[in-house]
Parts: structure tokens; C-alpha cells; sequence
């Protein structure tokens, strides 16, 4: 197994900073702007963690490398315009939010086409 080495290190990055986001809600965040670190922090961490899985995906293609990187893109895009909101109270940052959404279900779908795809010989 090969491992994507850019993808996995924007994935390890995009997990700590979900989890220093997640510690901040829980410390130093007042309560308006908690649950939105909260929900921005949770969905970057699954998607860090959809990126880590694509750079390790055996026999990965093209169509993983691309999976991976709309998963953290998307979850950057989404959890900062969430902790925009909260930090600036600038509800204009509502309107970035759907498309990390967006760019995280594309994630998803193509990792989907890409296992139905499979490569030979791959289990």
C-alpha cells in the first residue's frame, strides 16, 4: 500500500484543527457561537478522517485522490464559514456554508463510483 502523502497531510492537519475548534467551543466559546464551532468541528473531523482513508485507499485511482480532496476542501469551506458566523456575527457567511456541504457529498458520491469501479484483482 502507498500511501498519498499530500492528502494525508492536509488530512492530519484538517484533524487538529477540528479538534482545537471542538476545544475552543467547549472552553472559550459563548454559547451562540458553540454550536456552530460544534457542527463545523464535527463534520471537519469525518472529513479529515474520509481524507485520511482516501490516501491510504488500496489500488486508489484518480477518482479517490479527487474524493479525498473535495472531502477536506469541503469540510474546511463548511466548518470556517460556520465559525465566520459565529465569530463575526456576519449571517452573509450562511450563504459559503452549502457549498462545503456540497463539496463534501461530492466527496462521498465519488468515492462510492470509485469503489463500484474497482480496479481488478482489488478486494
Amino acid at each position: 500500500m502507498t500511501l498519498h502523502r499530500p492528502l494525508a497531510v492536509v488530512a492530519a492537519l484538517s484533524g487538529a484543527l477540528a479538534v482545537l475548534i471542538g476545544a475552543f467551543a467547549a472552553h472559550g466559546a459563548g454559547p451562540a457561537v458553540k454550536t456552530l464551532l460544534n457542527t463545523g468541528g464535527h463534520y471537519l473531523m469525518v472529513h479529515a478522517l474520509l481524507g485520511l482513508a482516501c490516501a491510504a485507499w488500496p489500488g486508489r485511482s484518480r477518482l479517490v485522490e479527487i474524493a479525498g480532496a473535495l472531502a477536506l476542501l469541503g469540510g474546511w469551506v463548511f466548518c470556517l464559514a460556520l465559525a465566520l458566523i459565529g465569530w463575526t456575527s456576519t449571517p452573509a457567511f450562511g450563504a459559503v456554508a452549502p457549498i462545503g456541504g456540497v463539496l463534501m457529498i461530492g466527496a462521498w458520491l465519488l468515492l462510492a463510483l470509485a469503489a463500484f469501479r474497482g480496479k481488478a484483482g482489488v478486494r
